[in-house]
């Protein structure tokens, strides 16, 4: 475990003077980068918040352990959002997105990248799931969230076996779009 697994007990604990601290040390970094590569103030700030959002949940997972430093961290998950934001919103060119200007091990930046790849793969799946139909957004966040398939079909007005078999085809229709995204492909 990384010495800087404090910055993550801060996340789950929403410990106030210690989030005051994470946005102290490293909020200034990240707004420099974003304000250096086509972005503004706010942009900095709702990616900087969004990667903290990102990192609780991440967190929440029993087996996270922060083996690299927390500023790579979250600098790595910063530089990978804001590349995805330029991407898909301005099509803007970068300009000076260089990791050099941050002083990271080589493997505490392999491991970051790791992480901050993982995250960017959940919210696209995510937002993959946002462009199915209401009836299977709906069946599917039901699954996720109660693993009772009886008392899920009872509360959405639908019989066990067509649940079932519903969920079944909106998993498949799931699943071909993850296997389509760019990030998915091998």
């Amino acid at each position: 475990m990384h010495p800087d697994q404090k910055y993550i007990r801060y996340l789950q604990e929403h410990h106030s003077g210690g989030i005051d601290e994470i946005y102290r040390l490293y909020a200034g970094k990240v707004k420099k980068m974003i304000l250096a590569n086509s972005g503004s103030e706010e942009e900095a700030a709702d990616i900087f918040q969004d990667t903290l959002v990102d990192i609780y949940k991440l967190s929440l997972d029993k087996d996270f352990v922060l083996t690299c430093s927390f500023e790579a961290f979250l600098i790595i998950i910063c530089k990978r959002k804001w590349l995805s934001h330029l991407k898909t919103t301005y099509k803007k060119k970068v300009t000076n997105l260089t990791d050099h200007i941050y002083t990271f091990g080589e493997n505490e930046a392999s491991i970051a990248e790791e992480y901050a790849l993982k995250i960017e793969k959940e919210n696209t799946i995510c937002a993959l799931l946002e462009k199915l139909g209401d009836k299977c957004k709906e069946i599917i966040k039901a699954c996720l969230q109660d693993k009772n398939q009886e008392k899920i079909a009872a509360k959405l007005g639908l019989s066990y076996a067509y649940l079932r078999k519903r969920k079944s085809l909106c998993m498949a229709e799931l699943a071909k779009m993850v296997r389509e995204h760019h990030l998915f492909k091998k």
